[in-house]
């Protein structure tokens, strides 16, 4: 997509179900850049038309176009900014009516471009929000938590591990680090395995409540935070009646596991379940980074948001798809897999 960077063009929200109530519930509700909140109608006369609306708002081109886009998207704390914004639009409307999430940073050229958008795409946005209708999403991450004192040991496998027949005055500096790193490992290796075991244990969970799952890429760097390491991220679609005993089952998967962490966050509207992993993208909009959800470092989630924003590859909400190995102690990357829902 390209515009002159003078004009304003059109930042999409989310598509809803039409909704009477709806356009004065947004009456003085601001989006993001403080612009006001509006709704596009799709106004064809194809089946469906009049069903489902856009939620809009106008932003200045020179930040939201190509350009501007590649720039912020290094800038966190402007992530930030617009990721609560985009995400309290959205929780507004979801609030009032069915609603289909759209990438953080959906742009079109203007509403003409939008509004052709959403005619092109009523019957999937049809079937999307009647799939979707009376669910939520759940996010579920688990870190790896094993850590290791200055000599490479950990301090639980020190203070359980006897004392070995020579004393550590006796080895030499190279067999020293070697024992070093051999205790080191297999800690590692460990809250590796009791990692899977969790990630097994959500899948059970996710068998018995949730109807659909989405597999993201671990955080990593400053959006991971510092509490340990990210091997699991996925999101899970909910019915609401199940939310309760998923969240509670899930943030369980945990127990018992040392150097495991299990984060259970939501609900959330249906942010990686918006729209099909193969709809084709349209070619007058720009899309410049996931679907944001706040609270979790850099204020997204992957949406979680489901998902995280500023990893730069512009994927729907889930920050793409994470790998189905699983981690294996290794000193290589790797992702907790447990089975689908």
């Amino acid at each position: 997509m390209t515009t002159s960077s003078s004009e304003p063009v059109t930042y999409a929200y989310a598509v809803a179900r039409a909704h009477p109530d709806l356009a004065a519930s947004l009456t003085g509700r601001v989006g993001v850049t403080g612009a006001p909140v509006r709704l596009i109608t799709e106004g064809a006369g194809e089946e469906g038309a009049g069903e489902i609306v856009l939620v809009v708002s106008q932003v200045p081109a020179a930040d939201f176009g190509e350009a501007g886009l590649r720039r912020h998207l290094e800038d966190l704390d402007w992530l930030e900014a617009v990721a609560r914004a985009h995400h309290a639009v959205v929780e507004g409307v979801a609030a009032r009516t069915p609603a289909l999430p759209l990438r953080l940073a959906t742009v079109y050229l203007d509403d003409g471009s939008a509004r052709a958008m959403l005619r092109s795409a009523v019957r999937l946005f049809t079937e999307r929000l009647d799939h979707l209708a009376d669910q939520v999403e759940w996010g579920v991450k688990i870190y790896v938590e094993a850590t290791a004192d200055s000599s490479g040991a950990s301090s639980a496998e020190d203070a359980s591990e006897p004392a070995p027949a020579s004393s550590g005055a006796d080895l030499t500096p190279g067999r020293a680090y070697l024992r070093a790193r051999r205790r080191q490992r297999n800690d590692r290796e460990a809250a590796y395995r009791a990692a899977q075991e969790a990630a097994e244990r959500v899948a059970v969970v996710a068998r018995a409540h949730a109807t659909d799952r989405a597999a993201h890429r671990p955080q990593q760097g400053v959006l991971a935070g510092d509490t340990g390491e990210n091997v699991f991220n996925d999101a899970f679609l909910v019915p609401r009646g199940h939310s309760e005993a998923f969240r509670t089952e899930a943030a369980d998967a945990g127990r018992g596991l040392a150097g495991v962490r299990v984060e259970v966050t939501g609900p959330w509207a249906p942010y990686s379940f918006a729209v099909p992993q193969d709809a084709p993208p349209d070619p007058d909009t720009t899309t410049g980074a996931p679907t944001a959800r706040p609270g979790t470092p850099g204020a997204t989630d992957p949406p979680g948001t489901p998902g995280s924003a500023g990893d730069g590859d512009g994927n729907t909400g889930d920050a793409g798809n994470g790998s189905d190995s699983t981690r294996d102690g290794s000193d290589r990357g790797g992702t907790a897999r447990g089975g689908s829902p």
